[in-house]
């Protein structure tokens, strides 16, 4: 009778416990989710766009740094936005940083030229950047392993129905009105955002550091990633791949990053997450995660250009064809957040998820490009690549620690950035460069060009599909995560 009436309190006790912990993320959530949204729907916002968009200020070529500068930008900022979260509170960062985009975005929607517009987009990158990681590490400072398999779910079906979602908007948007109304429509969302950011000021967990910050390894990186990310974009366009200006600027990126990790091994507060990356799970999960993002970005951003210019389809219905890839990814992601909470057992399922993604970009490559084709591919795709990056934030963490969440965010978004910049560079260099004079603009009216169109995004999609592969091995690499079911919240990663 007594244990009876003593068990009743403690029943109680953990019933209001797990209760306060369901409320206190679904405030989190709430106010996370719309500067998540924001960084991931800007990343792939201007793909149905770019074509109206170089008619206006010039070829097509150069449009490609629409993205790659928002990239850029990102992917420098990432590795700080992590560390100074870790130090002065991750909220007071995270409202900088959508302060910071929205000005980015007032920028874009009055740019009257190209190289305006893609200025203002290198600002909505330094904020952009810190909006993922922030909240990311927000939600990992609150959560515990094992829910936080449901928890990357939510985001990273948030993530991929932005980043899809992108195309889709921006398609309805430019077809409706004008394209500068994607981004003045950020003004009142990030408005929306700071004052619910707002509201979380008691959730502020500042971490010490010792040192002063990298400022030295902020710079050298980037300046070998601009420069990295400007040869991948410039070879073969503005000049040959085998050209002495490509050679010399070759080797000034070698000697560039040769510095930066001399550097930074004997920083007291290293830039780059080195000590991080050198966990054998945490090495493998950046190197799945950079072949995703490369392989889903670069599907995401030039797939409405070649529904655009090769299957005629005007920007609103080359963003709607995207919706059996979102649909896909979107399933993907809720199908391994179930799997992962049934099973305990997550990092065999990105092997599986990405040999998918391939074995449907080949598709893309070697059958016509018929419209229901791409339908089912594209579904298979991105059931495919909704697999990866839930289960990779999962490993990264539980790999890292509590006490450097924030790094782990910031590494496992760093990842993500860099793939998307290298997806953007790369695919793009390969298709302009195999398109070689012909103008991709007037494909339609030229047979030839329509042909070289084809062809040149057929070779990309195969070499997207080797990209999965690549990261289809390397998850294979990532040591077993368990979860332990007589401990809750506790997970271990297999020897």
């Amino acid at each position: 009778m007594t244990e009876t009436a003593a068990a009743a309190p403690v029943s109680a006790a953990r019933l209001e416990a797990v209760a306060a912990a369901r409320r206190r993320f679904r405030r989190l959530f709430g106010a996370v989710m719309l500067p998540m949204f924001l960084a991931a729907v800007d990343q792939t916002l201007l793909a149905t766009a770019t074509p109206v968009i170089s008619r206006e200020f010039g070829g097509l070529r150069d449009t490609s740094w629409l993205a790659v500068s928002y990239l850029l930008a990102s992917v420098i900022v990432v590795p700080l936005y992590g560390q100074l979260g870790d130090q002065f509170g991750r909220r007071k960062l995270l409202s900088l940083a959508t302060a910071v985009f929205a000005l980015g975005s007032l920028g874009c929607g009055l740019a009257t030229g190209l190289w305006w517009l893609v200025a203002a987009r290198t600002l909505q990158g330094l904020g952009g950047g810190g909006l993922m990681t922030l909240s990311q590490a927000l939600i990992g400072e609150v959560v515990s392993p094992q829910r936080r398999a449901r928890s990357q779910g939510y985001f990273a079906i948030v993530f991929t129905l932005a980043s899809v979602g992108g195309p889709v908007i921006g398609g309805l948007v430019v077809h409706h009105a004008s394209w500068r109304w994607l981004f003045l429509v950020n003004l009142p969302l990030c408005a929306l955002a700071l004052w619910r950011l707002h509201a979380l000021r008691a959730d502020d967990v500042p971490h010490e550091r010792t040192g002063p910050p990298d400022l030295q390894g902020l710079l050298l990186f980037a300046l070998a990633m601009g420069l990295s990310l400007f040869w991948l974009s410039s070879a073969g366009h503005r000049f040959d791949w085998l050209s002495a200006s490509s050679a010399t600027l070759l080797a000034a990126i070698a000697g560039l990053w040769a510095l930066l990790l001399r550097v930074e091994r004997v920083a007291a507060r290293p830039f780059l997450p080195i000590e991080l990356v050198r966990l054998p799970p945490v090495r493998y999960a950046v190197l799945t995660v950079v072949g995703f993002a490369s392989a889903m970005f670069a599907m995401v951003f030039y797939l409405p250009i070649y529904l655009q210019l090769s299957l005629h389809a005007d920007a609103a219905e080359a963003g709607l064809l995207l919706l059996p890839l979102t649909a896909g990814i979107v399933g993907g992601a809720t199908l391994t957040s179930r799997l992962i909470v049934w099973t305990g057992r997550p990092t065999a399922i990105p092997v599986g998820g990405l040999l998918l993604a391939a074995a449907g970009l080949l598709g893309m490559a070697l059958l016509p490009p018929d419209k229901r084709t791409l339908i089912a591919l594209g579904f298979a795709i991105g059931l495919g690549l909704g697999s990866v990056m839930s289960v990779m934030q999962i490993v990264t963490q539980t790999a890292s620690g509590p006490a450097r969440l924030g790094a782990a965010a910031a590494t496992m978004s760093l990842a993500r950035t860099l793939g998307s910049s290298i997806g953007a560079s790369a695919f793009g260099a390969l298709i302009f460069g195999l398109m070689g004079s012909s103008d991709a603009l007037h494909a339609a009216q030229d047979p030839h060009a329509q042909q070289d169109l084809r062809v040149a995004f057929e070779i990309a999609f195969a070499c997207a599909a080797a990209v999965c592969v690549l990261a289809a091995w390397a998850a294979s690499r990532v040591p077993a995560l368990r979860f332990d079911a007589s401990a809750p919240g506790r997970a271990d990663l297999a020897e």
